[in-house]
């Protein structure tokens, strides 16, 4: 996935805003290149994990479909760890075609349980 600069700095501000709780977040894709990023709220008010308010969820996938873009990728923070996927991040990686960015920054592809580090390039922009 590719990932302008500009966007990638949302997400880390996000990130602080939200501190000390995880926070979290879908960033809509087309052609592999990120192209709107949609913060969401933490359900879990929680500094360990992360859960995508549902309410929001429905308005993102709604917003994606009428921009005609994917699920590209879904952020969260790690506030009391590095930026590797943890076992409930693994266990709770529903979209095997989306790669997983945990703010730190690094990205992951987790499929079935199998975790791999997945290319992310920044661009200037």
């Amino acid at each position: 996935m590719r990932i302008a600069r500009s966007m990638l700095d949302q997400i880390v501000a996000q990130a602080r805003d939200e501190a000390p709780n995880e926070c979290c977040g879908i960033i809509g894709t087309r052609n592999g290149r990120a192209v709107k990023v949609y913060p969401v709220r933490n359900a879990a008010a929680s500094p360990l994990r992360y859960e995508i308010d549902p309410r929001d969820q429905l308005r993102v996938f709604e917003a994606l479909d009428d921009a005609a873009l994917e699920v590209g990728a879904i952020y969260h923070s790690h506030t009391r760890s590095a930026p590797e996927p943890s076992q409930t991040d693994i266990n709770l990686a529903f979209y095997p075609d989306a790669v997983y960015v945990i703010v730190g920054v690094r990205a992951w592809r987790i499929t079935d349980g199998q975790v791999s580090e997945a290319p992310l390039e920044v661009e200037e922009g």
